[in-house]
């Protein structure tokens, strides 16, 4: 069996994880560039645990510059088999208040011009993702919430902006229209990533504003924002501390195939494959195209 490593990625106001203990930090290389900042790696009582700053600490990168697909290679090299995406996001509901944490379990990506996969011509492949989210992962967050006391909201769909600016008006009241729960700029291509590197994938949508829809919340500031994140870290870092100390030493089997996403999913055959992306690709594939 494979031992069970827990990932955090630490989005706004989260470039920290407090808890973690014997933490050493560690620069791994990624054959797709840089990652956002080094590793942060240690313990939560028995579990491994291993820390990324989306935004590097000081948040140094935007949305649209954060090397995605280096950040889920160097995590998969560190031996990442679960990944917690910890993300502020805005509220089209005004149940999910600010403060509170969605569990979201689907996504809609509006990004454009972010590379979106490890493939491409000379290997491609298709992974499934119309369950992005792992259920069971999804399910020992609700429980270490309710361990913790900290309010959640199971299920919902965020919508992924590129930004860096906030929405238009329309923008936010067609996306509240179409039934969407929450937006954010970070989780797409990142849930995509993670999806073809075999990771299990859930996020903490942790909400800061209610976006420029309700009357009377129509322009969303930073400093707003800021502090409704800064907020949430407190909670978050309990809340990981607690799945942490939870979590099985094993890698539990993911109800929608994680682990196995990359069966039958390479198109190109192996005489046409390119070996410069296929070396790229080690660490991401290595499972299957190893065989």
């Amino acid at each position: 069996m494979t031992a069970a490593v827990l990932g955090v990625m630490g989005g706004s106001g989260v470039y920290d994880l407090p808890g973690l203990e014997d933490v050493r930090e560690e620069r791994i290389e990624s054959p797709w560039g840089a990652p956002s900042d080094a590793l942060r790696i240690g313990r939560i009582g028995a579990t491994k645990v291993v820390f990324l700053a989306r935004h590097g600490r000081g948040h140094r990168f935007s949305p649209s510059g954060i090397n995605y697909r280096a950040n889920i290679d160097v995590l998969k090299r560190a031996g990442v088999t679960d990944l917690v995406s910890l993300s502020a996001c805005g509220s089209f509901k005004a149940e999910l208040h600010p403060g509170l944490f969605v569990l979201v379990d689907q996504f809609v990506d509006r990004t454009h011009g972010r590379a979106g996969s490890f493939f491409g011509d000379g290997c491609v492949a298709h992974v499934s993702l119309a369950h992005p989210v792992g259920p069971t992962l999804q399910a020992r967050i609700a429980a270490a919430a309710q361990a913790e006391d900290i309010a959640v909201h199971r299920d919902g769909t965020y919508v992924c902006m590129e930004g860096p600016q906030f929405s238009t008006y329309a923008e936010s009241t067609t996306y509240k229209a179409f039934g969407y729960d929450v937006i954010g700029m970070t989780n797409m291509p990142e849930a995509k990533l993670a999806r073809e590197a075999e990771i299990t994938y859930a996020t903490i949508a942790m909400v800061t504003d209610f976006d420029c829809w309700h009357p009377t919340h129509d322009a969303v500031d930073v400093a707003a924002v800021v502090a409704v994140a800064r907020a949430n870290a407190d909670k978050a870092a309990r809340l990981v501390a607690r799945l942490a100390r939870d979590f099985p030493a094993e890698r539990e089997p993911c109800p929608v195939g994680t682990e196995h996403a990359l069966d039958g999913a390479i198109m190109t055959a192996p005489a046409q494959r390119d070996p410069a992306l296929l070396a790229k690709l080690d660490a991401v594939a290595g499972r299957v195209l190893h065989r």
